[in-house]
């Protein structure tokens, strides 16, 4: 990774984080959704190793704040902006943009940050640029290295991004068993849900008892034979997660959950770049298909389970 000597058109300057007194609050703009919220903790974990004294309040929709409870770099957790002495908007919606104006609530910061790319970027008088050019790379960069390079940018040292952070206690149960994820936000992002019945079957004659995660209108009808979480808290679903064997499932949110406690992860892709949007830091076998998603099969998705299944029972015996 290049040097802060190399990049002196983005970094040869006296950043943010160096102009900010001791003690000095931070709000970040984070409202949604589940994988971006939790692609955001590693972030946040460089901004308050760097500077432990910071006051960090994350400002976020409610259905999503059971992403950084318990988290240690996080003071607070808010549904509208504080007074801060800095803002950062990592949002970049018309709204996030109006939360890190202070207008609405008379919170004016006297840093505020943002990417440039955003529209309205005016209000920010601090504009990052991209993370390409932070990070000193043409490739496609993942959204966990996106949002870190805005705290790079800001003046945290270049280094590792670590991986995901989030609050549990792993759950103990008698057997291993297999987070299941059969939905996802769009129909062109889920595999066939009776495929998921099937693999789970496979999947339990395999030593690994399923349990579905499943929000309050998905359709659980072909997976009736196995135990379902339906519309669990948050706070549920991460204790799950951290004392899972594997996840399988669509390109969602409770991936990147699994993903943060250091859970293997099948994930299956149809429209998304799994560039950007793969498992951060896990050990993870990813499934493509550029036309449908359902042109993924069953015996392929069943090996890569197995083969991850295998791996994480030898690491936990």
């Amino acid at each position: 990774m290049p040097s802060v000597i190399e990049r002196p058109s983005v970094l040869e300057r006296v950043p943010v984080l160096d102009r900010l007194g001791r003690g000095s609050q931070v709000c970040v703009i984070r409202l949604r959704s589940l994988g971006d919220c939790v692609l955001t903790t590693p972030a946040l974990a460089l901004l308050k190793a760097h500077r432990p004294d910071l006051k960090i309040t994350v400002v976020v929709e409610p259905r999503f704040a059971g992403v950084f409870e318990g988290n240690p770099d996080v003071q607070a957790v808010s549904t509208s902006p504080r007074h801060a002495d800095l803002v950062i908007n990592l949002h970049g919606g018309t709204r996030s943009m109006w939360m890190t104006s202070g207008i609405a609530t008379g919170t004016f910061a006297k840093f505020r940050a943002g990417f440039a790319h955003h529209r309205y970027n005016f209000i920010y008088s601090e504009k990052i640029p991209s993370a390409q050019e932070i990070l000193g790379v043409t490739r496609p960069v993942h959204t966990a290295e996106h949002l870190a390079s805005a705290m790079f940018y800001l003046g945290v040292p270049m280094g590792e991004i670590p991986r995901a952070k989030l609050a549990a206690e792993p759950e103990a149960r008698a057997t291993p068993y297999v987070v299941i994820h059969p939905f996802a936000s769009a129909p062109g992002k889920a595999w066939p849900v009776e495929r998921f019945a099937a693999l789970a079957g496979e999947l339990l004659q395999a030593g690994l008892t399923p349990v579905i995660v499943a929000g309050p209108y998905d359709d659980t009808t072909a997976l009736a034979a196995f135990e379902v979480l339906r519309n669990a808290p948050l706070s549920k679903v991460r204790n799950l997660m951290a004392g899972a064997a594997l996840l399988v499932g669509n390109d969602s949110g409770p991936a990147h959950i699994a993903a943060a406690f250091g859970v293997p992860v099948v994930v299956l892709f149809g429209p998304s770049d799994p560039v950007t949007w793969a498992p951060w830091k896990t050990e993870a076998r990813v499934l493509t298909s550029s036309e449908s998603i359902a042109n993924i099969s069953l015996e392929d998705v069943l090996a890569a389970a197995t083969a991850l299944k295998l791996k994480s029972l030898k690491v936990k015996a």
